[in-house]
């Protein structure tokens, strides 16, 4: 699918697909559906990605870079509930001076968002798990602040060495958790003297409380 030319054909695409199952789709698309989702734990993501003609994969930039438009799949339960915290994008661990909230990739990521909740309690079969109704949303200036505060206090701990100390309790509506397919996929960061030490990847991921007033200020 080529990327949408204007908001509005991202946003005509999107409303074609609520109501769909995953396995209505992924029969347009030609896809196979997985029995589960414990190896392809991002796949129903990378579905509706392609049926909407996301571009930007896993590079610093939103998914359709050119409307400046990132898409977050939410899977929620029965009740409009989030059911797990949303990734943002990768944490770096290095080279962070002078680093600016403006330009740090998390907030490029949710300066515009196109939510797309799917219907996916464990106990509905992936192929039947629904698509709802797609929304854009902005942060408003308080959960931009919020935002922004969580992202400068989690990025003053991994510079000074306390990578080791952040837990996901860590920040309001932003946390910090280990992002790796392994516990030997480590990568360079900080250590308590400054001294380079190898951790776990980290990545950004807001917090379900913070998504689920997301939802409520859209269809409540």
């Amino acid at each position: 699918m080529n990327p949408p030319k204007t908001t509005n054909e991202l946003m005509q695409r999107c409303q074609a697909l609520a109501g769909l199952t995953l396995g209505q789709l992924a029969r347009q698309l030609g896809a196979a559906v997985p029995a589960n989702l414990k190896k392809d734990k991002g796949w129903a993501g990378q579905l509706i990605e392609q049926a909407l003609g996301a571009s930007s994969a896993s590079k610093a930039e939103p998914d359709f870079p050119h409307l400046g438009i990132e898409l977050k799949t939410l899977p929620i339960d029965q009740h409009g509930k989030p059911l797990e915290s949303t990734y943002v994008c990768v944490a770096p661990l290095t080279g962070l001076t002078q680093q600016r909230w403006q330009d740090s990739w998390v907030c490029q990521k949710l300066s515009h968002v196109l939510w797309l909740p799917l219907l996916a309690e464990r106990s509905i079969p992936v192929a039947e798990r629904v698509i709802g109704t797609g929304f854009l949303w902005r942060p408003d200036a308080r959960e931009m602040q919020l935002l922004q505060q969580d992202w400068e206090e989690l990025m003053d701990l991994i510079t000074l060495g306390g990578i080791d100390q952040i837990r996901g309790t860590h920040g309001q509506v932003l946390q910090l958790r280990p992002k790796a397919a392994n516990s030997r996929a480590l990568t360079s960061a900080y250590g308590t003297s400054g001294q380079p030490i190898k951790a776990l990847p980290r990545g950004f991921y807001l917090k379900t409380a913070f998504t689920q007033q997301v939802l409520r200020k859209v269809f409540c």
